[in-house]
């Protein structure tokens, strides 16, 4: 039974039942509203100080089926209530044991810290993918993390005990979004201390904080605001070009995805000439650009550039078909 019912029967009983004493001593006795409800409170607590006034047989016989009555329906009251305590305390320890058993099993995960609007977003995308990740919140229930199934901490994410909590020690990187550059400063640089090989992305909302936040140690810095006022330009100036790339980046598309795939050494695209390796004659996919440790992004590569271990390729294809591709950079078994 749902906690806000159960408080509403037993606060129905007790009306009830303290209305049926006033009432009750009322008619058959005669007594005014006050001694009526002295009478009723003292007799179904058990209390019984001493009668208002000298009873009737009547009265005495409702006296008797007052105490019966009302004995059974305190009983029954502090039961519920029992009920509430003791199943509300287990449930959160069972709940709370559990989270803390599915938080510890996490490696290379992903932390967010902050679940307002952008922190709802970067959640959204995640579960989209399939990325392991957890929240970290101040205030999860007026958050809505509560009622969703999302791994989360409370509490300040500045704080040390609070990210170690989160797992951060084996985390892969953490995403700072909390409401003010100074608390997205603070979290980079505890987190940044706590696993100095951490990938830190953080948003900014003044001029000056980006190179802030870079000096405390993120990796990449993110302005909300500068971003959406190139998109709104970009919109008007350039609209076919934001519409495909909206398409071509937006979770949930199932026609068309670009993504980053990383390869690995042994892999069958590792030495290969893109030509050689079919991916746009075979798949159909198309290698956007190539990202190379150390060196410039390659955009527009041809069919003759040789792929290498540790190339990020940006390709732009069917989902289906970019799966294939992240097949193909893994490690040969």
């Amino acid at each position: 039974m749902h906690l806000k019912r159960r408080i509403l029967i037993a606060a129905s009983l007790i009306f009830l039942i303290i209305s049926i004493g006033v009432t009750g001593y009322n008619l058959i006795e005669g007594w005014n509203l006050l001694d009526s409800l002295y009478m009723t409170v003292t007799t179904i607590t058990t209390v019984g100080y001493r009668e208002v006034h000298p009873l009737s047989p009547a009265g005495r016989v409702f006296t008797i089926f007052l105490i019966l009555t009302g004995l059974g329906m305190v009983f029954y009251i502090l039961n519920m209530g029992a009920r509430i305590l003791i199943e509300g305390e287990l449930k959160e320890l069972f709940g709370r044991r559990k989270l803390e058993r599915r938080i510890k099993s996490l490696k290379g995960h992903y932390i967010v810290c902050g679940f307002g609007r952008m922190g709802k977003i970067i959640s959204r995308e995640f579960r989209a993918k399939g990325v392991d990740f957890i929240v970290v919140e101040k205030d999860p229930i007026s958050a809505g993390l509560v009622e969703k199934d999302i791994l989360f901490v409370e509490g300040d994410a500045t704080r040390d005990e609070i990210l170690k909590e989160a797992g951060i020690e084996s985390a892969t990187g953490l995403i700072s979004v909390l409401p003010t550059d100074a608390e997205n400063l603070y979290t980079v640089l505890t987190a940044k201390g706590l696993n100095p090989n951490l990938r830190i992305v953080a948003r900014a909302g003044e001029e000056g904080s980006e190179q802030k936040l870079l000096r405390a140690g993120a990796d990449k810095v993110v302005s909300p605001y500068y971003i959406g006022g190139l998109r709104i330009a970009h919109t008007l100036l350039k609209p076919a070009v934001c519409d495909f790339v909206e398409f071509a980046t937006k979770a949930g598309n199932i026609e068309l995805q670009m993504e980053e795939v990383t390869v690995q050494e042994g892999s069958r695209l590792d030495r290969q000439t893109l030509d050689e390796a079919g991916i746009g004659r075979d798949l159909g996919v198309i290698i956007v650009s190539i990202i190379r440790p150390g060196e410039e992004m390659m955009f527009n590569p041809t069919s003759k550039t040789v792929v290498k271990a540790g190339d990020v390729l940006i390709a732009l294809g069917d989902v289906k078909k970019l799966a294939v591709l992240e097949g193909m950079a893994r490690r040969a078994a």
